[in-house]
């Protein structure tokens, strides 16, 4: 049994994505969340998402269903498959599909790194957005080297579909991968679209070691049809391009 589909579904909407959109409009250098990154649960729009997409991989056809869901361990991911109805196709946490790590710019925003870490922005501006890593954090090149790992292994699961329910920043790195997209490409694609909220990526091949394509990227029809808001928190500013 050969992988065939990767289904990748951006975890619902977050207290942490309501607190650094309120934050970047109100001009903050601190994103004002209780929680450290790991332990942020969804939000009520976050948690009426999760349903949603629960109701429509109900009704979904066997071929569009996941036999095997694997989860970042972080709470807002875990609270979505689980919402979803996923955990009931085996669900299995990996610590390698955890968000980016920021490091000391962690609960900053663009005007907060800018006030207290002047230096980093401008290392940051640099090396560029791929390639900059925060002290105590990951670029998005670490982020891709641990999802080439994850990937191989998902490759001996007993699956042809499988689930990966995560974050937008690890979404456009595992189209990287996947896609052998260079650093112009993915930047590009991060540049002009947010990954929406209980959004659906899916990526297919016709056989093992066949190239992956993109089937849908960033659908929403699900969240749509049962009346869920549909929103686009662009994570952290110091992950998606300006």
């Amino acid at each position: 049994m050969a992988l065939q589909q990767l289904i990748l579904i951006r975890h619902g909407e977050s207290e942490g994505n309501v607190a650094a959109s309120a934050a970047q409009l109100d001009g903050a250098d601190v994103i004002g969340v209780a929680f450290r990154d790991a332990d942020v649960p969804l939000s009520a729009t976050g948690r009426e998402q999760a349903s949603a997409l629960g109701a429509w991989l109900a009704h979904a056809a066997g071929d569009n269903r996941p036999q095997l869901v694997l989860s970042s361990p972080y709470r807002r991911a875990i609270e979505t498959a689980q919402l979803a109805g996923l955990a009931e196709a085996g669900l299995q946490v990996d610590e390698r599909l955890r968000d980016r790590e920021l490091g000391v710019l962690d609960l900053l925003t663009a005007s907060g790194v800018a006030a207290r870490f002047p230096e980093e922005a401008r290392r940051r501006e640099w090396l560029g957005k791929f390639y900059y890593r925060p002290p105590g954090g990951e670029s998005w090149t670490d982020v891709a080297l641990r999802l080439r790992s994850l990937l191989r292994d998902v490759e001996q699961l007993p699956a042809e579909r499988v689930a990966l329910v995560c974050h937008d920043a690890v979404i456009l790195l595992l189209r990287y991968v996947c896609e052998g997209l260079n650093e112009a490409e993915l930047l590009a694609i991060a540049s002009s679209t947010a990954v929406r909220n209980g959004s659906v990526t899916r990526l297919v091949r016709s056989a093992a070691g066949a190239p992956w394509e993109v089937a849908t990227f960033n659908e929403v029809e699900h969240l749509e049809a049962a009346g869920a808001p549909v929103t686009e928190h662009a994570g952290d500013t110091n992950v998606h391009p300006a």
